[in-house]
């Protein structure tokens, strides 16, 4: 098994160390990825800065994506590690490869399951970590290094209750044995933020409907409602422009199980208006992600076709 032990700030680590949230975006003033091929559910550990040369946590790697910093502020708000966008820029500004651009764009690493030790549960670095990593650095369990990194980080969550999408309260090393990828994204307990970026990855940022691709009019919309116990997971999901966003979920607009757009009359009948949302009924979905398991559920577009469309 990998995992990543990534250079964490320290403001960042005490902002959120007893926020209890679900997320974390662990943000960087790069847009350039940490690492690549690191697969959902790798753990992902933070070893502050000097002086605190120790492991104060972690949480469970979920995706990577660069986004402009209003839109990562709108996705994650406070679970950036800031009190508001502008403490965020205030921080990430002067570290930017351009401080002066005008839309800055900040890498985001999102972490689902976050865990945070007290002080006299760090775990100092390993003897072999150098002074001149900057990032982080990925160990592997089979090696003495990252086996004895594991091993204090289970002793530490031993007993700690993680709560899981589908199967309830688990204890001890959370979705062990079943933790990396598909198997991962499809138990654990995913966050909104997780869930906008996941969705807005897998539609390329284009609106499933129009294929509109101004990424601060995009939205990432629940197909069956979160607060209906629909869950957090890309199949649940269409990434809508806001408008569309707004008429789905009023069930003006929908989609039918073969991704065919659907356009209540209730528009023209209620507003006397409509002509451009018209010219899409009875058109196919414009964009759908490339991976199948990202698709939309069929069945979660039935259920919304059929209990929530105003035909």
């Amino acid at each position: 098994m990998k995992l990543w032990v990534g250079v964490t700030d320290n403001r960042w680590w005490s902002y959120l160390e007893h926020s209890g949230f679900d997320e974390v975006n662990f943000w960087q003033p790069s847009a350039t990825p940490l690492f690549t091929n690191l697969p959902p559910g790798t753990p992902f550990l933070f070893k502050l800065k000097r002086p605190h040369n120790h492991i104060a946590g972690g949480g469970y790697f979920v995706k990577f994506s660069s986004l402009p910093i209003a839109l990562a502020w709108e996705a994650f708000g406070q679970k950036n590690g800031a009190e508001s966008l502008d403490a965020l820029e205030r921080t990430i500004r002067p570290m930017s490869p351009d401080p002066r651009a005008v839309r800055l764009e900040i890498g985001c690493t999102v972490l689902a399951q976050p865990f945070f030790f007290p002080r006299e549960n760090w775990i100092p670095a390993p003897s072999d970590w150098s002074g001149n990593i900057v990032r982080g650095k990925t160990f592997d369990d089979h090696e003495v290094s990252g086996r004895a990194i594991w091993d204090a980080v289970r002793e530490r969550l031993g007993g700690r209750q993680v709560e899981d999408g589908s199967m309830g309260p688990i204890t001890g090393d959370p979705l062990a044995g079943e933790r990396y990828t598909e198997p991962f994204l499809a138990r654990a307990r995913l966050g909104q933020g997780a869930f906008r970026v996941l969705v807005t990855e897998a539609y390329r940022r284009r609106c499933a409907i129009t294929g509109e691709s101004t990424l601060p009019v995009l939205e990432a919309a629940h197909i069956r409602p979160f607060s209906m116990n629909g869950p957090n997971r890309t199949s649940n999901g269409l990434l809508l422009r806001s408008d569309f966003h707004k008429l789905f979920d009023q069930g003006l607009v929908t989609v039918t199980p073969d991704f065919t757009i659907k356009v209540s009359r209730r528009i023209r009948d209620q507003w006397f208006n409509g002509k451009a949302y018209y010219r899409l009924d009875g058109e196919k979905l414009a964009v759908l992600p490339s991976e199948p398991r990202d698709a939309p559920d069929r069945e979660m577009l039935r259920w919304h076709s059929e209990e929530r469309f105003a035909g």
